[in-house]
């Protein structure tokens, strides 16, 4: 709407990526702080909440009621914000529209599960789970691919690209997207604890297409110049602004939890977002927190099925931290300053060159 109102009623201000950013920050923030509140009293009324794992430490016991699929709430409150600011005649857009959707059904589907059965072990199963993230990023990557997305691989504090992975690049992308969301899905384990990382690596990953987006500060820091992505910004500041209002409720204790239906597309767009501005290997620094997480729960897995050991009293590794004692919330804030700190030196990489 803001676009349109630059290009047929010449209101110059709206033809800038960084105002309709800011409009687009401040719709998703107050339309998912005004209905966040709404949709707790009616998933407590339904009583939708999700069943807690019967091997989470004890502390999480405390935690059973709580309304979940809060996901839900800031995905449409960004989609909506990104509706009234963004270009729509922009396939990477078409693109983000489409990520957020999808993996916000697949994850709608597999909580709606667990809640209907009242058991954390019901809903989509893995195999099922990851088939349709496979599909669904199948089909993205291919997107990209025929609108003729540059291919070439890039990697942080190095100017020049390594090499161009040609048609390897839809199996590569495709493996970025779902790795990334189910990343996030597994940080999703205490209060806010996958909020503030995720809304800083959204922070990060919307100066860099913006950045690449623009013919002269791409050029300025010998970053590929990714025409027309910069309106991808306006998508990653929506979200920034109903991440941040849904903190206001997520903060510990939690009110309402994001769900499979909030962690998968976070992920899933955290990946989109990095493959369109050529970060697909700067994303490990960026989402640090997410690969730590990731990295001690293949470590347990793995180590348990060879050796029949344990890496951690429990995987994530948040919860080993826990059950050495740690109050959540010196998790949570530690975990944040972890995050805090990678997306700096992520950022510093786009100058260090």
């Amino acid at each position: 709407m803001f676009y349109w109102l630059y290009r047929h009623l010449d209101i110059n201000i709206f033809q800038y990526i960084s105002i309709r950013a800011g409009i687009a920050f401040f719709i998703a923030f107050f339309l998912t702080m005004f209905l966040l509140p709404k949709f707790v009293r009616w998933a407590k009324s339904k009583k939708a909440s999700q069943p807690i794992y019967e091997y989470a430490p004890d502390s999480h016991k405390e935690k059973a009621g709580t309304p979940t699929m809060g996901g839900v709430v800031f995905v449409v409150s960004t989609i909506i914000a990104t509706l009234i600011t963004i270009k729509l005649n922009n396939f990477y857009v078409v693109g983000a529209i489409l990520t957020l959707i999808c993996f916000s059904l697949i994850g709608l589907k597999d909580d709606y599960s667990k809640i209907a059965k009242k058991e954390n072990s019901a809903g989509l199963s893995p195999r099922a789970k990851l088939i349709l993230q496979f599909f669904v990023s199948f089909v993205i990557a291919l997107i990209l691919i025929v609108y003729n997305h540059t291919t070439t691989l890039y990697t942080p504090f190095y100017k020049y690209p390594l090499f161009d992975m040609g048609l390897i690049a839809l199996v590569f992308w495709i493996l970025v997207m779902v790795a990334s969301s189910n990343a996030v899905n597994l940080t999703d384990g205490l209060d806010g604890l996958a909020t503030v990382p995720s809304i800083m690596a959204f922070i990060s990953l919307s100066a860099i297409v913006y950045v690449s987006g623009h013919a002269i500060f791409s050029s300025y820091l010998l970053l590929p110049n990714i025409k027309t992505s910069g309106e991808l910004a306006i998508i990653g500041t929506a979200m920034i602004g109903s991440l941040i209002a849904f903190l206001w409720y997520n903060c510990h204790p939690a009110q309402v939890f994001m769900g499979d239906s909030g962690s998968l597309p976070i992920g899933a767009f955290m990946g989109y977002m990095a493959i369109v501005g050529k970060s697909e290997i700067l994303l490990i620094l960026i989402g640090l927190i997410f690969v730590i997480e990731t990295v001690s729960v293949i470590l347990q897995v793995g180590s348990y099925k060879l050796r029949q050991k344990r890496v951690f009293l429990m995987a994530p590794i948040h919860h080993h931290f826990e059950e050495k004692g740690w109050k959540e919330n010196k998790i949570i804030v530690r975990f944040w300053i972890i995050s805090f700190m990678s997306n700096l030196v992520a950022l510093l990489s786009l100058k260090i060159r």
